[in-house]
């Protein structure tokens, strides 16, 4: 009886720890009183590491945490999910943010503090990742996306734009969200332009351009219930975007297991919670 192998990708970003609130932020000199807090780790590292770990792949999550018992509780936390995590320790407090979501389920987050990012000169076993099928990276340091290039798949966020173009090196796909000031990335402008490029459109869907060909279109899939939280959404379709791709799928294919991720992370609070994806 033959078995299929479970595709191995590295995540290479952030954590934060998160508290979770129903209700809008106070305009200026106003209060809000919220109810109905939960708490988790988040951040857009943790989000796509737990998203990964829940569709089946074996997951390596490379971070920077502080050194309080917010800190060690988030590891314990990310490592209940499945993924195994590589930490390098911080003397700070654990990063925190607050995630508020209205009626309409868009999040709005207020980061508490610094966040530290996994560096080239930690021991992370960085050369490890020449054993990974993908790596998706959420970080800042150049050096360590140079380290990344060593897998055979290297999916970069727009989010980490700089990094990529200070690194100059070619990612295999490109992944943000074209509703995101903090992802105005023009993959023509980077000193070596990307192999393909993915940005989603919120509810209207996306486009996609692979190898210069022309652009694409995918229409958004309903979530199967109602929306609730849109906070991880986009993490976790480049998390989805990124085992496809480890499977060894097509781009449009990755897209839609990435689309399918994006739609069952809305329908619940949080980035980890949500409904588990059939590949």
């Amino acid at each position: 009886m033959s078995t299929v192998r479970r595709p191995r990708v590295a995540v290479v970003g952030h954590a934060e720890w998160v508290t979770h609130v129903r209700g809008d932020f106070p305009a200026p000199g106003n209060i809000a009183i919220y109810e109905d807090g939960i708490e988790e780790p988040g951040g857009g590292g943790a989000v796509a590491a737990a998203q990964v770990a829940r569709l089946g792949a074996e997951c390596l999550f490379i971070t920077a945490l502080g050194d309080d018992d917010t800190a060690r509780r988030t590891r314990e936390v990310l490592v209940a999910t499945g993924m195994q995590v590589r930490v390098a320790v911080r003397p700070a407090p654990q990063t925190r943010s607050v995630s508020a979501v209205g009626d309409l389920g868009d999040r709005s987050i207020t980061v508490l503090g610094g966040v530290p990012q996994p560096q080239i000169n930690d021991d992370l076993g960085w050369s490890d990742l020449v054993d990974y099928d993908a790596v998706y990276f959420v970080g800042e340091d150049p050096e360590t996306l140079v380290a990344c290039r060593r897998a055979p798949l290297l999916v970069v966020t727009a989010r980490s734009g700089a990094a990529l173009g200070e690194a100059s090196v070619r990612a295999d796909v490109l992944v943000g969200s074209s509703h995101d000031d903090r992802e105005e990335v023009e993959a023509t402008s980077l000193p070596v332009t990307p192999a393909a490029e993915v940005w989603t459109e919120g509810r209207t869907g996306g486009w996609w351009r692979e190898n210069d060909t022309p652009i694409q279109h995918w229409n958004a899939l309903s979530p199967t219930a109602p929306p609730v939280d849109s906070y991880g959404c986009g993490d976790s379709f480049a998390a989805g975007l990124t085992v496809g791709l480890a499977r060894g799928w097509d781009l449009a294919r990755a897209i839609h297991l990435g689309a399918l991720c994006g739609a069952a992370c809305v329908t619940g609070r949080g980035g980890l919670g949500t409904q588990r994806v059939e590949p």
